[in-house]
């Protein structure tokens, strides 16, 4: 089923039916659960942020294998897509820094190193297309999808999972 509508804005999700509605839908759901993800982590509910943060990294998951899967895309579930994708692992990471500072202490330069490239790409990006750069490629969704393992087990387990990191 390809859908020919083309949904570039939000307001556009009004002309969306079945499964392009939806699949736009669960991808929305990461970006407007970001405000409630970082509440809990400053009121210390910890246990119900890591539930919520594991249901938006499934979130990721299905909307890109319904949207495969029934052919559908849209410019903005793109957008939204890596917009929602920040926004999971940028909670993920404020929950580490509050929940468990001292891992992050001693692992220091691991995270660095990272960081430090992706704000280079991203300042790169910026000055040069004047919007962040968005990759869909299997290695950036396998990254991802090891991102999310790492930063759930880091919330479910009292130990690391070193493999993982």
């Amino acid at each position: 089923m390809k859908d020919n509508i083309q949904i570039k804005k939000i307001s556009d999700l009004r002309k969306a039916r079945g499964p392009l509605l939806w699949i736009n839908l669960i991808t929305l759901y990461r970006t407007f659960v970001f405000p409630i993800l970082v509440a809990l982590i400053f009121t210390n509910q910890l246990d119900v942020f890591k539930w919520m943060l594991i249901v938006s990294f499934l979130t990721d998951a299905v909307d890109g294998f319904l949207a495969r899967g029934y052919k559908v895309n849209s410019i903005l579930g793109a957008r939204m897509d890596s917009v929602g994708d920040d926004l999971t692992i940028l909670a993920g990471v404020l929950g580490l820094v509050v929940a468990r500072p001292e891992f992050l202490i001693e692992h220091w330069l691991v995270f660095a190193i990272p960081l430090f490239f992706f704000f280079t790409q991203l300042t790169l990006a910026l000055l040069r297309y004047g919007k962040a750069s968005s990759f869909h490629t299997y290695l950036a969704k396998g990254a991802a999808i090891l991102q999310g393992f790492f930063l759930c087990s880091m919330f479910l387990f009292e130990h690391p999972v070193y493999w993982l990191f």
